[in-house]
């Protein structure tokens, strides 16, 4: 839920820190701080608030140094303040450590370590890092001794970075929590971070760390062992994105910038993976690679799990069984699995907590498990048996837009294929839907340039008892998601229903002011009119997104978003898009701040 960011050079590395944290600010934003090795001893700045406000303190005070750490925060433990705010440092100020995660036993070490001695400044979890290093430290050990001993006492979710007085370099480690290398070779440094955007623009050159390494970065270069200590040869990748993939692009939001790269990230979704003949073509997953398969469970959570549920109403449309099950809920209240069971778990990160423990808790239980993630070298494409990745891009936005187009543009093929490999022959309508998935970056294109959203939320602006989305089969996970991205961004009461759903219990609150938004695929489409009924009669406005030839939708409703025509399979990816522009209008004439909405981060890292 946090980003850290490091940086060790052979010119002052401060300015690059604060880009770093700039780039991750979608991670948190309550509080940050650095802190910098100048010589021998360890300087630290940190308070609530933006990044902004960070670097312009930094700047009046002159903070300088070769190596640096920084941390931008989502609180758990403690409010955000400046005493709550990372870096956190040891009696003697001569540790200063940053984390992302949660440290289960912090109330067990906080209580031994004030027994021996050490004074606490604030409420996080984070602060028995420094001083259990400042302990290990007394003892005699070296700085690295100290940083892994230190390390060994942690239990729960983190990835660590520490800057050590007198030890020319930053050591760090990571259990169940991101944690990324940047090696950038011609310009002299190393980078560590959460994410990858955290130093896009500086290298491409990236390693990806293992739970339990240590890593040492340092003006020598890097060294990594594991969690035994013997030295781990991690090879470097060149991540695809370009440093403007991770730039607003002159876009006033980073949240439209990516609705408008949904075509693009689509074409790079399906390239290459539908065959001449009208076949999929996943190349890791040649045809009969789930012919053991039996039953299929989707692990997800928010927009991931919207998209898991499309995908599991496709295959029980295709005769095969599907469940969709929160990743919050799947480790704790296990359904059961065997070797015929394959386990999807779909994380636009790969490093969603829930998800991830869910994913862990089916492999212990023999179930055959897939990632469908967004992200190469993620901790659940490497975790799982095999992955699938959806090649979506960097997301900076918050609120997900381009990745649920393409988790279910994948999700599509891999129904397909499920479909051939578990039933014995290809889906009634695999030709139908597969030339349909081929044209839709083409039909998303044409949403954006003719979408009618921005002038319906001017007119829809005002909703003061909330709105409702409605929807019918692959409608009812579009209907989920538009709620979510409405409350996520605009702040207002937003709710998602089946729509047969209305009449057992959400009809008590519609009322004249609350805009229902409903969601036509072509299919039941007269069943859900007869839904749209039962709230006009009570005066709710009804604003209908249908595909443009459908007039019986549009004379059926108050307002009418149309989309281009296609396979009922596909229409909710269309109209998703216009409910994503709907959102985005309305929050954007409140005046909300669209790409980090309060109390929310990117990436859930914790459970």
């Amino acid at each position: 839920m946090c980003g850290i960011t490091a940086c060790v050079g052979d010119d002052d590395v401060v300015e690059t820190v604060l880009a770093g944290l700039e780039n991750l600010e979608y991670r948190g934003y309550d509080s940050a701080g650095i802190a910098t090795l100048d010589g021998d001893g360890v300087s630290v700045l940190k308070r609530g608030g933006r990044i902004g406000d960070l670097s312009a303190e930094a700047a009046d005070r002159g903070i300088a140094g070769r190596i640096g750490i920084g941390h931008t925060r989502w609180s758990t433990h403690g409010a955000p303040t400046r005493e709550n705010a990372h870096p956190h440092t040891d009696c003697a100020g001569g540790v200063a450590v940053a984390h992302n995660g949660i440290i289960e036993n912090h109330a067990d070490l906080r209580a031994e370590l004030s027994a021996a001695g050490h004074e606490f400044d604030s409420e996080t979890d984070t602060e028995v890092v420094p001083h259990l290093i400042e302990e290990a430290l007394a003892t005699g050990d070296s700085p690295e001794e100290a940083f892994r001993r230190a390390a060994d006492r942690l239990e729960g979710s983190y990835a660590v970075a520490a800057l050590i007085a007198g030890h020319e370099g930053v050591l760090a480690t990571r259990r169940g929590s991101p944690l990324v290398l940047g090696v950038d070779e011609e310009g002299g440094r190393r980078f560590l971070a959460s994410d990858v955007p955290s130093f896009l623009e500086f290298t491409s050159r990236v390693v990806y760390i293992e739970d339990g390494d240590v890593v040492r970065i340092g003006p020598d270069g890097h060294e990594i062992a594991t969690a035994d200590g013997r030295p781990a040869d991690r090879d470097a990748e060149t991540v695809s994105w370009s440093p403007e993939d991770a730039e607003r692009d002159g876009y006033d939001h980073y949240m439209l910038k990516e609705i408008n790269e949904q075509p693009a990230a689509l074409e790079r979704a399906i390239r290459g993976r539908i065959a001449d003949d009208g076949s999929v073509d996943l190349a890791d997953f040649p045809s009969g690679s789930f012919a053991d398969v039996s039953e299929v469970h989707f692990l997800a959570c928010g927009t991931s799990y919207h998209a898991a549920v499309y995908a599991r109403q496709l295959l029980r449309d295709r005769g095969v069984p599907a469940h969709a099950f929160s990743g919050g809920e799947y480790a704790t209240t296990p359904p059961p699995v065997d070797e015929e069971t394959l386990v999807v778990a779909v994380t636009q990160s790969g490093e969603t907590a829930d998800t991830l423990a869910s994913l862990r808790s089916a492999g212990r239980r023999g179930a055959r498990t897939l990632a469908v993630t967004n992200v190469v070298g993620s901790t659940a494409a490497r975790e799982a048996d095999d992955a699938l990745f959806i090649r979506a891009g960097p997301e900076i936005g918050v609120a997900a837009t381009k990745t649920f187009s393409s988790q279910v543009a994948v999700l599509v093929l891999l129904t397909e294929l499920l479909a051939a490999d578990v039933t014995g022959s290809p889906s009634d309508d695999r030709d139908a839907v597969l030339e349909a998935l081929g044209r839709l970056p083409s039909a998303v294109g044409t949403v954006l340039s003719e979408s009618g959203a921005r002038l319906l939320a001017r007119r829809y602006v005002d909703g003061d008892d909330g709105r409702f989305f409605i929807g019918r089969g692959v409608g009812y996970p579009v209907a989920l998601e538009g709620a979510l991205k409405f409350k996520e961004i605009t702040y207002e009461h937003a709710e998602g229903f089946a729509a047969g759903e209305l009449k057992h219990g959400p009809l008590a609150l519609v009322t004249p002011n609350t805009p229902v938004l409903a969601v036509f695929t072509g299919r039941h489409d007269g069943k859900t009119l007869n839904n749209v009924q039962e709230v006009r009669s009570r005066g709710a406005p009804v604003i209908g997104v249908a595909g443009e030839g459908s007039d019986h939708v549009a004379n059926g409703v108050d307002e009418f978003l149309p989309v281009p025509d296609v396979h009922p399979d596909l229409a909710g990816v269309l109209a998703n898009v216009q409910l994503q522009l709907v959102s985005y209008h309305v929050a954007d004439m409140l005046d909300r701040s669209i790409d980090k909405p309060r109390n929310l981060a990117k990436s859930v890292t914790v459970e």
